[in-house]
């Protein structure tokens, strides 16, 4: 145990940073993926568009596409709506549905020996639901590599640990907020065969935390079976915001 946790991010002193903290950059990936917006995707671009727009006045927008056509129809859409070119860059990095909070990469960091962001790689296999994710599960190694940072592997057991972004919020400060439904259910398992002393001492040896927040279930009806992101979200270090539908006869409300 002395030697895996030596080895561990963690003891490395790196940690996860709350999303208000300064970072560099947001990553995006251009939508393509039709089956996402079921008769709504002539409108999704534009949506895209209008999420850059609000990004670039503050921070460089990173944008992964799948081949060199993709890149330029996202151009002209950003041109057409006006964001500075000069403040997005394209990856050719290709996906199968590019949920980035998801599937892209995870960015820890440390201040000492020295200063040093790095590339945490969790896998990523679908949700546990879809067959369309080995393209989305090689993005965080080959964002590491594009921008020459370094990539630590998230293992347990000899295994790669299975995370999707969204099933994790963190306060900057030691605690990450997640529910039950969606780490240790065994419907749509992520690590099956972990137990959750195993999960949590997987997300503090990774992400260094210290303290996790277990809530129950998500958003009924979510085809992610329990992301903790469209329920409740840390907003500062000691303050979460959350979703919470009053009417118990709602089917496809939070359920408690």
């Amino acid at each position: 145990m002395a030697e895996k946790k030596a080895r561990s991010p963690a003891a490395q002193g790196f940690r996860m940073p709350a999303e208000w903290e300064p970072h560099e950059a947001t990553w995006i990936a251009w939508p393509h993926h039709r089956a996402d917006w079921p008769g709504k995707f002539a409108t999704i671009p534009w949506v895209y568009g209008e999420i850059a727009r609000k990004i670039v006045p503050g921070e460089t927008l990173r944008v992964l596409v799948n081949s060199r056509a993709h890149e330029a129809s996202a151009r002209r859409l950003l041109n057409r709506v006006g964001v500075d070119a000069a403040c997005v860059e394209f990856f050719r990095i290709p996906t199968n549905r590019g949920w980035t909070r998801d599937c892209g990469p995870i960015f820890i960091r440390r201040e000492s020996p020295a200063p040093e962001a790095a590339v945490l790689r969790f896998r990523f296999n679908g949700w546990a639901r879809y067959p369309n994710w080995q393209k989305d599960d090689r993005v965080p190694e080959r964002v590491s590599r594009a921008l020459g940072c370094r990539m630590l592997r998230a293992r347990w057991g000899g295994r790669d640990f299975v995370l999707e972004g969204g099933s994790v919020d963190f306060n900057g400060r030691g605690t990450l907020l997640t529910t039950e439904e969606c780490l240790l259910s065994p419907i749509q398992a992520r690590n099956p065969k972990l137990s959750k002393a195993d999960i949590e001492q997987v997300l503090c040896d990774h992400l260094g935390v210290k303290k996790i927040l277990w809530l129950g279930n998500g958003i009924a009806g979510d085809d992610t079976h329990g992301h903790v992101d469209d329920l409740a979200r840390f907003v500062e270090a000691r303050r979460v915001v959350a979703a919470v539908e009053e009417n118990r006869a709602d089917p496809l409300g939070c359920r408690r």
